[in-house]
């Protein structure tokens, strides 16, 4: 099965902090559930603020379905607010090897 790893690096806009973005960012359960294809989720944030969201999916297809529906998902919203969108990169990419 070939994977599609997706890694999103972002800056929050100010007056949110690192607690508030990882429980909205747990809230979208309903949202990857809706989509579907999610293998799994990580999170985390540099010394400097800079968050990347690295998530594997079973297929490109499942990643650019979720993408598409992302900014329009109830449960997504809290999340994508924080963000700021002028710092935002995202990328897809075919896992070749993974580790457990």
């Amino acid at each position: 099965m070939t994977t599609t790893a997706e890694i999103v690096t972002f800056r929050l806009l100010p007056g949110h902090d690192a607690d508030t973005c990882a429980k909205a960012a747990a809230d979208m359960d309903a949202f990857f559930a809706d989509v579907g294809g999610m293998i799994r989720r990580a999170l985390s944030v540099d010394a400097n603020g800079l968050w990347t969201d690295h998530i594997l999916w079973t297929s490109m297809q499942a990643a650019e379905h979720a993408a598409a529906q992302v900014m329009s998902h109830p449960d997504a919203a809290p999340f994508m607010t924080m963000i700021d969108p002028g710092s935002v990169q995202l990328r897809h990419a075919t896992v070749h090897m993974q580790m457990e």
